[in-house]
């Protein structure tokens, strides 16, 4: 079967009759059996998949199928869905199916996408590798011994494999945008409050986003637009209208575009992401576009206002696991204080606890005002100086990542080396602003590169028109 690079490709077939969407589903979960080395998925729905193809073939003959017909997607291992497993890649969840089904995950399920199965990641969406996950790590297609970042690893590789069309992640910090950069493939962050967080197994609650992972910007629109919008769910959710996305992906005129200088001149980032960076800028300078550098003054409390925030809100979070309601139950507990203790030690992996024992930590009456206090003083900080840049940009950019897909076990041992991939992408989590991944060619040993665009909040429109003529200009120059 031909590879599809967007579901209006895959519908035009349909329509034509040359491809079903059951034959869809039957070649996805053939190149899964064959790709099994990936590990990509910890569960795969083939029977219902291939039923529900059935039904969908079944509109698209009658002529009443909704959007997404024939769109064969996984999904991450942290968004419920009524009567399958969800255990987000940790042992403490264990046997636990969701009651309800996430309020993203119904939506696309409205509009007649296929939910082939559910995708691998690091623990409770904590790392940048994918190999934190109790399922194990995630292996990079591109090449097998390296990560496929995180921690929607699973979700980036299986769209990056062809496994499925595509995914839908969450990125708290960067874990849709860093793991499709190492994947080649495009990452969308939206909106703090764009798409409703009701069924997303909570991480960091003021940091959470759901978002696509796709082959094209013209999918991930259709699928922000499917899934965006009002929820009585989730009160943080907005009730702004939600703009036809994917109708509005031509991009006119000129941008006001700016680069931060650190990714283009710093030793700290490889020299094949600086050279392929700057490549980009300069077309930009060719179309006509303004191409400016910038400082950000407080690039360097990013990262430790980050952790130290989400781990707070870890903290809480996941106080909820416990092994008294539902998943890991230890059987060497003595006393209900035993059982907590020995099921939480089980039930997580060492990074969770790491993260857990940090936010409790921060959170503590001693050192709350020192740490959590200051923390949120200095986001608001990073907010102010991250809209004044946008009131001068119409887009900040940067590389997603320092490096390419780094080796697997590479940097475990070493947290904070690990924390440092994260470093361009944290600030959009920190403001709430949207932001994108998109590929931009690859190194000499042929490992992909992602540029990252950022626009104001709720400003998607023309984040992803922009996008997919950026698209358009690396294809061209690519193919030259």
């Amino acid at each position: 079967m031909k590879e599809y690079l967007t579901l209006a490709d895959i519908q035009h077939d349909l329509r034509a009759g040359i491809t079903t969407c059951e034959e869809l589903v039957g070649h996805y979960l053939a190149r899964i059996e064959s790709n099994r080395h990936l590990n990509a998925f910890v569960e795969v729905y083939a029977d219902e998949a291939l039923s529900r193809a059935r039904e969908v073939d079944a509109r698209i003959h009658e002529d009443r199928a909704g959007r997404l017909a024939g769109m064969v997607l996984g999904v991450k291992d942290v968004l419920c869905h009524a009567g399958h497993g969800v255990q987000a890649g940790s042992h403490i969840l264990d046997g636990y199916n969701s009651p309800f089904t996430a309020t993203a995950v119904q939506r696309v399920l409205d509009e007649d996408a296929i939910v082939i199965g559910r995708q691998n990641c690091d623990e409770f969406a904590m790392g940048s590798s994918n190999e934190s996950s109790y399922f194990g790590p995630v292996r990079n297609a591109a090449d097998p011994d390296r990560v496929p970042g995180g921690s929607s690893g699973g979700s980036a590789a299986a769209v990056q494999a062809g496994l499925c069309h595509a995914s839908l992640g969450s990125d708290t910090g960067g874990s849709v945008r860093q793991p499709a950069a190492f994947c080649n493939v495009v990452g969308l962050k939206p909106s703090y409050g764009r798409i409703s967080r009701w069924g997303l197994l909570a991480y960091a609650s003021s940091f959470d986003c759901v978002g696509p992972i796709t082959k094209s910007v013209e999918d991930a629109a259709l699928l922000l637009e499917v899934m965006a919008g009002p929820d009585e769910y989730d009160s943080t959710v907005s009730t702004r209208e939600v703009p036809a996305y994917s109708q509005q992906l031509e991009w006119k005129g000129t941008a006001r575009i700016g680069y931060l200088r650190e990714a283009i001149e710093s030793e700290a980032v490889e020299p094949a992401i600086r050279e392929r960076t700057s490549m980009l800028l300069d077309q930009l300078r060719e179309q006509g576009h303004v191409v400016e550098p910038i400082e950000m003054p407080l690039l360097h409390y990013y990262l430790p206002t980050y952790y130290i925030l989400t781990t707070a809100e870890a903290s809480s979070n996941l106080s909820r696991f416990d092994g008294v309601r539902y998943g890991h139950r230890s059987t060497e507990a003595k006393d209900l204080e035993s059982l907590y203790k020995k099921s939480r030690t089980e039930g997580f992996g060492d990074e969770v606890r790491r993260r857990i024992l940090l936010g409790t930590f921060v959170l503590s009456a001693n050192y709350y005002d020192a740490y959590y206090t200051k923390a949120q003083r200095v986001r608001k900080l990073i907010k102010e100086e991250t809209e004044r840049l946008l009131t001068q940009y119409d887009f900040l950019v940067s590389p997603v990542t320092p490096t390419t897909a780094f080796r697997l076990g590479e940097k475990m041992d070493d947290p904070l080396q690990m924390y440092l991939a994260d470093i361009f992408t944290v600030q959009a989590n920190v403001v709430g602003a949207p932001a994108i991944s998109v590929p931009n060619g690859t190194d000499a040993a042929g490992l992909p590169i992602g540029f990252q665009l950022m626009s104001r909040p709720f400003a998607e429109e023309h984040l992803l028109a922009f996008s997919n003529y950026l698209m358009d200009l690396i294809n061209a120059a690519e193919n030259a």
